[in-house]
């Protein structure tokens, strides 16, 4: 009879309760598909005595967490403790020198460490993975690793964050401003107390540059993603978006050519007609191109307790039937430094907004700007007066570089017939 796998857990939050609740519900079906069952006899958290609505009597307790990592009769330590540092790289470095395989749902410590910490991991000869760091329940990473290997990839795009996701398609759905979607995402559980990672499309980088690295073969580069988040989107854009066929989604997208490599998260309008413009509620998707497959299109629950716990099982099963392999898809010595592309040279179409005083010259201003830039203005519309006195103008570009608009905005920069912040989204033409 084969031995179990036998793993120890960090972190028994909502996903490590999720993984217990499912390793017991589907204990039969995950044993025959790994060829052995697998079996937890460890656990650490911060709060011993919490109640997590599991049965946690039956595992060894480990009040230090970083501890078991060297316990005996251990296979393979699950972090989900969560922070790019911390416990969290401690465990992760310690399971890794002690010659275990490790599994992670944590994208910000692989963002800022998953190339040393997966370099050490092929250097021990052992397993490191983290199908549930990104895009929660959906096999992505797999898909990019394995499934799509034999094709070259030139772009990855899609909706990363569930929060932003949730907040722009109430505000499209409800007509609800920014304030309020924001609030009943924090009331529903979607959205933290301090929500500036997800709004401000921290989070959704950290996975961009994961899924860049997998898809073109690069070393990650978090810190080269042009970063815009969603807490400027007003519910006038979200209508006026709409009246063009288009609707606005925080959009994580990354492309390489031989000008380099392009990363970027910003809010963008999304036609009508594509894909990403169904992709409702918390729900995540990822669109990647490939030379010889083509258009792949993944699509599922983002976060929570049962798709992350499956995230995280799926991985374990692998490491039961003995899968190792590269956790970037190559050796780590393979993967190149890639040059960062000049975001003023992304040529693309563009949606502007001004809030604006209703007073004579001001179209004058806002149309010099753009001449002055070098932007070709497609459309141009103002809604009407507003209890303050200002009055909303939107409008899209003509295609052209990405710089002729920042130039544009920089001419406007201190004028004193704003009455609100500039706001510029580009037009996805993927």
């Amino acid at each position: 009879m084969t031995e179990p796998l036998k793993i120890a857990l960090a972190g028994l939050g909502t996903v490590g309760g999720g993984v217990v609740k499912l390793l017991d519900v589907n204990r039969e079906l995950i044993t025959r598909r790994a060829g052995r069952s697998i079996e937890i006899v460890a656990v650490s958290a911060r709060d011993r005595s919490r109640d997590r609505g599991v049965d946690l009597s039956r595992f060894d307790w480990e009040d230090d967490t970083t501890a078991l990592a060297e316990r005996d009769g251990i296979d393979v330590i699950v972090e989900l403790i969560g922070g790019s540092d911390g416990p969290a790289l401690a465990l992760a470095n310690r399971t890794i020198a002690a010659g275990r395989a490790f599994v992670t749902a944590n994208k910000a410590m692989i963002a800022h460490h998953g190339l040393e910490l997966a370099n050490a991991a092929e250097r021990a000869g052992t397993a490191f993975k983290y199908e549930a760091a990104v895009a929660g329940g959906i096999p992505v990473i797999k898909g990019l690793r394995e499934g799509a290997a034999a094709n070259e990839l030139t772009q990855v795009y899609g909706i990363l964050n569930g929060t932003c996701n949730y907040i722009l398609t109430r505000m499209e759905t409800e007509g609800s401003d920014f304030a309020d979607a924001l609030a009943d995402a924090q009331a529903l559980g979607f959205a933290e107390a301090d929500p500036s990672f997800d709004i401000d499309g921290i989070d959704a980088a950290h996975k961009l540059s994961i899924l860049a690295s997998l898809s073109f073969g690069t070393r990650i580069s978090f810190g080269d993603v042009a970063l815009g988040g969603i807490r400027h989107v007003q519910s006038g854009d979200i209508a006026q978006a709409r009246a063009l066929g288009y609707c606005i989604r925080l959009v994580g997208l990354a492309e390489a050519d031989s000008h380099g490599l392009f990363q970027r998260v910003h809010p963008c309008l999304v036609p009508l007609s594509h894909p990403l413009a169904h992709v409702q509620g918390p729900m995540n998707a990822v669109v990647a191109e490939g030379n010889f497959v083509g258009r792949l299109f993944f699509e599922g629950r983002g976060a929570g307790e049962g798709p992350t716990a499956s995230a995280v099982v799926a991985d374990l099963i692998d490491i039961a039937r003995g899968e190792v392999g590269p956790a970037f898809a190559m050796p780590i010595a393979a993967l190149t430094a890639a040059t960062p592309a000049n975001p003023g040279d992304r040529r693309e179409r563009a949606y502007l907004r001004f809030t604006v005083a209703d007073k004579p010259g001001v179209l004058a201003e806002l149309t010099a700007a753009m001449r002055d830039g070098g932007v070709s203005i497609e459309s141009m519309i103002q809604k009407g007066e507003s209890e303050d006195g200002s009055v909303f103008v939107a409008m899209t570009t003509h295609d052209g570089p990405a710089r002729a608009v920042q130039a544009a905005l920089d001419r406007l920069e201190g004028s004193a017939s704003f009455t609100g912040k500039p706001m510029w989204m580009p037009i996805l033409h993927v």
